[in-house]
């Protein structure tokens, strides 16, 4: 998996977007470019359903906008990166940003409302393109609704393309269940290298375009004299303890509490019990707590951290070099999400950082029934 990096960071996840819309994708004989190109703009409707997806979704747009020989004109859903890059989101992302079975049936009727909203908002809009990213739930409702809506009008259909491939190796058959997938999906985005060769054996066209993380890496590097193969995370970790007055030898413990306000409440009351129980333990023990681009998880973290039981510094998720120089200077780690477990570990290999990390998940009563199993 790693061994792919430097290529990926050299030519960038986005870079591919482009190309494959000549490469691989038709509609009626007509290349999608061809078609917005005579039409005077290239319309992109865009979704994304939770932080990490308006991440990946922003700098999609980004490299579009810069790449594309017409003018783009993006409609969706998205949250504040995706809104920087000129989308005007429907409606709050948060509203679709639910996660589980159990909790999401309290706001089944309101998620229902909202595809409806944006399967009628895609169709008004005529996009030549859909892209949907990640939040497999919302975006495949959203996909196969559009699909058979064109069907039914007898219109040429937007081409679909779905970026971040469902885990299919954490279901039961879920391999032989990707080729369903094609009747909605036109091409897949892998993040994963190992995802490219089975979505496309099992019916579904896809490419392999690289980890997210691995910008961050090409982001920290912009304007180092290094070549793609050299490009590293280099934390100040120094630097951060002497920005914030924390002495030296002084332990740190990182908290990631996620970035749904769904689970940021669940989890931010265990990181503060645990806090309590070690400050006897580990004397001048400093919290670094970061905190998600959602405006909701962000007012709920500094109003609950008046409370907190020992010092505690906030790091915004917008802020990429803060993130990596607390990371490098850790005694501990302790988070709680699956997408930071990949994050940590990545940059645990590439910088071979003393740290230990501590994984959390609370489940209800469903989910550890299923558990054990």
């Amino acid at each position: 998996m790693l061994s792919r990096a430097p290529r990926t960071v050299k030519s960038g996840a986005n870079m591919s977007f482009l190309r494959l819309f000549r490469r691989y994708v038709s509609i009626s004989s007509r290349a999608v470019m061809d078609i917005a190109s005579k039409d005077g703009e290239l319309r992109v409707f865009i979704v994304a359903g939770e932080v990490s997806g308006d991440t990946i979704g922003s700098r999609l747009m980004a490299s579009l906008k810069k790449l594309s020989p017409t003018p783009i004109r993006f409609s969706g859903v998205g949250g504040s990166m995706m809104s920087k890059e000129g989308l005007v989101s429907l409606f709050p992302m948060e509203n679709i940003a639910v996660m589980g079975i159990w909790e999401l049936l309290p706001h089944l009727n309101k998620i229902r409302a909202k595809l409806k909203e944006t399967v009628e908002a895609a169709f008004l809009f005529r996009p030549h393109v859909v892209v949907t990213v990640d939040a497999k739930g919302f975006s495949f409702g959203l996909l196969k609704q559009l699909r058979a809506r064109y069907s039914w009008q007898r219109w040429d259909n937007p081409v679909h393309f779905h970026y971040v491939a469902p885990s299919f190796w954490a279901w039961k058959g879920g391999e032989a269940r990707l080729g369903g997938l094609a009747n909605f999906v036109d091409h897949i985005f892998c993040i994963l290298p190992n995802e490219e060769a089975v979505c496309n054996s099992n019916g579904l066209p896809a490419t392999f375009v690289g980890h997210p993380t691995l910008e961050d890496v090409f982001e920290l590097n912009l304007g180092k004299q290094t070549s793609p193969f050299e490009c590293k995370i280099e934390g100040k970790g120094e630097d951060f303890r002497s920005k914030f007055a924390i002495p030296p030898g002084a332990p740190i413990i990182s908290l990631l509490p996620g970035s749904r306000l769904q689970e940021v409440t669940r989890m931010l009351s265990i990181f503060a019990t645990t806090m309590e129980q070690l400050k006897d333990h580990l004397l001048e023990l400093v919290t670094v707590i970061h905190i998600a681009p959602n405006q909701d998880v962000e007012n709920y973290i500094r109003g609950s951290v008046n409370k907190w039981p020992v010092p505690a510094i906030l790091v915004p998720g917008c802020q990429p070099h803060m993130k990596y120089d607390a990371f490098s200077d850790h005694n501990n780690l302790t988070h709680q999400s699956d997408t930071i477990l990949e994050i940590t570990s990545f940059v645990h290999l590439q910088m071979r950082w003393e740290m230990h990390l501590a994984l959390l998940f609370t489940l209800n009563w469903m989910g550890l029934t299923c558990l054990s199993c």
